[in-house]
């Protein structure tokens, strides 16, 4: 499999050189020549499959030759080698629970997947890598985790003050070793933009081995995929219509990943972009216009996004044809008050406890419920009620104990540095310590 740059068709590389880079030239997003369909029967038949089977054969046709059968069976081992259940909320609405991973967040499955490719790639090279990633939340904890102690791999987070969760922020801080964290004052849109200068500076690719794994790296984007074949295995048991799929999305990486699977033959009815009052995307589908816009903080807080990188790839799937984009793709936009009122909602009326990100997923989905009556379907679940027990407390009155596996972790010193949202600031830390680690 070759990848192309989004923004530079001329570059094409293989999926090692296009994991190393995490982005091409121009700041462009690397995207797969083709498009392999999976067997109809393979898809028939998931049942028959282990949950490691269904991850190596989604994910062999996009490593090709650049990681051995083995290898990438280990890799994938590593990745799903935690539950990925699909939970009934009512007769209609299902939750396909990503929380359940070592940083309780979706982000771990491809985390992990990239984590391990890169160290692959990377073990018979001297050089140190320095992976560069912006976080509205979740990815940073799943990227610090992922790689913490990894030889030859440094980690720069760069995250948005006081708009991150207690949970997250000492998922993101309180490691040390070969992660950095830095708290920069602004949005994660101001994040994801230094992020992006880094990777086009001369003085910095010069100095550095460089790669990004926020989900515009391949190698965190397309691992996601497997998920969504392993609710379709749960899915086939439970119910008879092709379901109706609900991410809760921000920079957009997740949805895509889904459509992308559809794409390859995964039988879906529809998806629904469920966002927050961050609402480029569904402002996209009722007016075909994509307007960029400052971010807004919400108590979703990882879906606070203002310019989603990872649309552009959505958009080539569909060969920019809106159209069929639109036939495919619903979008709604959920406001706080209607995230608290929809957590407390399935809380009384179904025992099931939503955070704020798969409530915006949960009323977002109902909406479409209403106005397409006999559909069925499910939301991701992308966190863990824990990782936001203010939302939880305010609209459920309800304490959520610590899991052991955070305890240790939350009496841990918080360690970050504050930034402004100035690239030299970024350069100076980069080249002034990282460079002599």
């Amino acid at each position: 499999m070759k990848y192309y740059n989004l923004k530079d068709k001329e570059e094409v590389v293989d999926f090692k050189t296009a994991t190393i880079k995490g982005q091409g030239k121009e700041k462009g997003l690397f995207f797969p020549e083709n498009i392999p369909r999976f067997d109809p029967e393979f898809i028939k038949n998931l049942q028959q499959y282990s949950n490691e089977e269904i991850a190596f054969q989604c994910m062999i046709d996009f490593v090709g030759d650049d990681t051995p059968s083995d290898v990438l069976k280990q890799i994938v081992s590593e990745t799903i080698n935690f539950e990925i259940p699909l939970k009934k909320i009512n007769e209609n609405i299902y939750s396909l629970e990503l929380f359940h991973g070592p940083t309780l967040a979706f982000k771990d499955v491809g985390a992990r997947f990239m984590s391990r490719c890169l160290s692959y790639f990377l073990k018979d090279k001297n050089k140190k890598v320095t992976v560069l990633v912006a976080t509205s939340g979740d990815t940073g904890g799943a990227v610090a985790n992922g790689f913490y102690k990894t030889e030859n791999v440094n980690v720069v987070i760069l995250y948005p003050k006081n708009r991150v969760s207690e949970v997250q922020e000492k998922q993101l801080t309180a490691l040390g070793e070969n992660i950095s964290a830095l708290e920069v004052d602004g949005s994660f849109d101001d994040c994801q933009n230094l992020v992006k200068q880094a990777f086009a500076d001369d003085d910095i690719n010069s100095t550095f081995f460089l790669t990004s794994a926020n989900s515009i790296n391949i190698a965190r984007w397309l691992p996601q995929q497997i998920y969504y074949l392993l609710a379709l295995k749960q899915w086939q048991k439970l119910e008879k219509e092709n379901p109706v799929i609900c991410a809760p999305s921000g920079n957009f990486g997740n949805l895509c990943a889904g459509i992308l699977t559809d794409f390859r033959g995964l039988p879906v009815e529809h998806f629904i972009a469920a966002c927050n009052e961050n609402d480029v995307v569904p402002q996209y589908l009722r007016t075909e216009k994509l307007e960029l816009k400052e971010t807004i903080a919400t108590l979703s807080n990882a879906m606070d996004v203002g310019n989603p990188s990872n649309f552009v790839r959505i958009l080539e799937l569909f060969g920019n044809q809106f159209n069929e984009l639109k036939n495919k793709i619903s979008g709604y936009s959920i406001n706080d008050k209607e995230t608290l009122q929809t957590i407390t909602k399935v809380y009384e009326k179904y025992n099931y406890l939503l955070e704020p990100h798969s409530a915006v997923a949960y009323a977002a989905m109902e909406q479409y419920l209403k106005e397409n009556p006999g559909k069925k379907g499910f939301i991701l679940g992308t966190a863990h009620p824990i990782k936001f027990p203010d939302a939880v407390k305010k609209a459920t009155q309800i304490t959520i104990n610590l899991p052991v596996s955070l305890e240790k972790l939350m009496k841990k010193e918080k360690k970050s540095i504050e930034i402004q949202p100035d690239f030299a600031e970024l350069k100076r830390f980069l080249l002034n310590k990282i460079s002599k680690l």
